[in-house]
C-alpha cells in the first residue's frame, strides 16, 4: 500500500475559508474541553474521594447532553446554524468562567460542579448538531469525507494535548486556571466562527411534530439489524469498558503519581486514536468491514482489560494507546456502514441518534466503572469491564451474522422499509 493512499486529503482546507475557521475553532475548543474534563474529574475526586462521584458527574453531563442533542437537531433545521453555534458557545464561556470562580474560592462546592455539568451538557448538545451540519454548505459533497477526517484530527489533537496540559496546570497554577483557560479557548472559537457567513438550513423543516420525526428514525433503527447492531456494539463497549472515571484514583493510588500522571492517562488513548485516524485510509477498501469492526471493538475491550493488569504506568499507557487506536478504527467503520445502510431521507435522524448514543453511552460507562471500582478495586475495574466487553461483543457478532458480513460498498435502498427488511435478514 502506497503512502499516498493513507495520507489525509487537505483539499477542504485549501478550498474553503469557512471550513478553515471551523477546523481551527474545533481544535481550540476541543483542547479546552479535554482540559476541563480532566480538571473536573480531578476536582470531584479531591472533593469527594470517590470514583463513583466522578462517574456521576459524567453521567449527569451525558444525560443533559442527550436532551440537548435531540433538541439541537430540530433547532439546526429551523434556525440559522451560525447563530446557533455562536449563541451556544458564548453561553459555554459563562459556564466555564463559573467553574473557574468556584475552583478559586477557599471552599469549592461540589454541588456547583453538578449544576455546571447540567448546563454545559445541555448547551453543548444544542450547538453540536448545528456545527456538524455546516460542513456540506462550506465544502460541498465532493470533500465531505476529507472534511470528516480533518475534523477527527482536530478533535484528537485536543484530546491529546488537553489532558497533558491539564495535568501540568493543575499541578502548578491550579484547577481554577484550567477552567479559565478553557473559557478563553471557547471565547477564541466564538471569535473565529463569527467570521462565518450566514448558514440557514437547506430546505424546510416541515410541519411534522419533532417527536414524530425522531420516532421514525427510531423505528428504522429497530427494523434494520445492521444499523441496530452498529449502535449496540458501540453502546456495549462504552457502557462496560469506559475507564476514564478511574484515572484520578489509578493515578493517585495505584501508580503513586499526581495530576501529571492523571493527565498522561487521559492523553494515552488520544495518542493511539490520532495514529488510528492518520492510518485509516485502508478501511474504505476492506471487503469485510463488519468483521473489521468486530475485531476493533474486541481489541478495545482486551486493551482496557490489560490496563487493569499493567504493573507499571508505562504499560498501562501503552495499553490505553492501543485502545484509542482500536476505538478510532471502529468509529471510522461504524460511520461508513451507518451511511451505507441508511436511506438518504433518514440520514439526518439516524445520524442524530448515533451521535446521541455515542455521547451518552460513555457517560453511563463512567458510572458503571465507578461502581465496579467500589465493588472490587480501581485496578480490577477495567479488567472486569474489558472482559465483559469482549464477551458481549463476541455474543453480538454471533447473534448478528449480517453485521459481520456488512460491506462498506453496499448502498441502502432509497425505500427505508425495503432497506430495513433486507438488512434484517441475517
Amino acid at each position: 500500500m502506497r503512502l499516498g493512499e493513507v495520507v489525509i486529503d487537505v483539499a477542504p482546507l485549501r478550498a474553503s475559508r469557512g471550513f478553515r475557521l471551523v477546523v481551527g475553532a474545533q481544535a481550540i475548543s476541543m483542547l479546552g474541553t479535554h482540559l476541563t474534563m480532566v480538571a473536573v474529574n480531578l476536582q470531584v475526586y479531591q472533593l469527594s474521594g470517590s470514583s463513583l462521584q466522578v462517574g456521576l458527574v459524567g453521567f449527569v453531563f451525558g444525560v443533559s447532553l442527550l436532551a440537548g442533542l435531540l433538541a439541537g437537531g430540530v433547532l439546526a433545521d429551523r434556525v440559522d446554524r451560525r447563530k446557533v453555534v455562536l449563541g451556544t458557545r458564548a453561553a459555554v464561556v459563562v459556564v466555564f468562567a463559573g467553574l473557574a470562580v468556584n475552583a478559586a474560592v477557599p471552599h469549592p462546592q461540589l454541588w456547583f460542579v453538578y449544576v455546571a455539568a447540567v448546563f454545559a451538557g445541555a448547551i453543548n448538545g444544542l450547538g453540536s448538531p448545528a456545527l456538524l451540519a455546516v460542513a456540506p454548505a462550506l465544502v460541498g459533497p465532493r470533500h465531505l469525507a476529507a472534511a470528516g477526517a480533518l475534523t477527527a484530527l482536530a478533535t484528537q489533537f485536543g484530546a491529546m494535548a488537553g489532558p497533558a496540559l491539564a495535568g501540568v496546570i493543575a499541578a502548578g497554577p491550579g484547577l481554577a486556571v484550567c477552567f479559565a483557560v478553557d473559557a478563553g479557548c471557547f471565547l477564541v472559537s466564538v471569535l473565529l466562527l463569527s467570521f462565518l457567513p450566514a448558514l440557514p438550513p437547506v430546505g424546510e423543516a416541515g410541519d411534522r411534530h419533532p417527536l414524530r420525526s425522531i420516532a421514525e428514525g427510531v423505528r428504522f433503527v429497530g427494523s434494520n439489524r445492521i444499523v441496530m447492531g452498529l449502535l449496540l456494539v458501540d453502546a456495549w463497549a462504552m457502557v462496560f469498558a469506559m475507564p476514564y472515571a478511574l484515572f484520578p484514583e489509578l493515578g493517585a493510588t495505584h501508580f503513586g503519581g499526581g495530576p501529571s500522571t492523571v493527565g498522561l492517562l487521559y492523553t494515552a488513548p488520544a495518542v493511539g486514536a490520532f495514529a488510528g485516524a492518520l492510518s485509516s485510509g485502508w478501511v474504505g477498501r476492506t471487503p469485510r468491514a463488519g468483521a473489521v469492526l468486530i475485531g476493533a471493538v474486541v481489541l478495545w475491550g482486551a486493551a482496557i482489560a490489560c490496563v487493569g493488569l499493567a504493573p507499571s504506568l508505562w504499560l498501562a499507557l501503552a495499553a490505553l494507546a492501543v485502545a484509542g487506536f482500536a476505538d478510532t478504527i471502529s468509529e471510522v467503520v461504524r460511520r461508513a456502514l451507518l451511511h451505507n445502510y441508511t436511506p438518504d431521507h433518514l440520514q439526518g435522524r439516524v445520524s442524530g441518534l448515533w451521535l446521541a448514543q455515542g455521547t451518552t453511552a460513555p457517560s453511563v460507562g463512567n458510572l458503571t466503572t465507578g461502581l465496579f471500582a467500589r465493588l472490587v478495586s480501581a485496578p480490577a475495574a477495567p479488567l472486569v469491564g474489558g472482559l465483559v466487553c469482549v464477551v458481549g461483543v463476541v455474543a453480538i457478532a454471533l447473534g448478528m451474522p449480517g453485521l459481520r458480513k456488512a460491506d462498506i460498498g453496499v448502498r441502502a435502498s432509497v425505500d427505508g422499509e425495503q432497506a430495513g427488511a433486507t438488512a434484517g435478514q441475517d
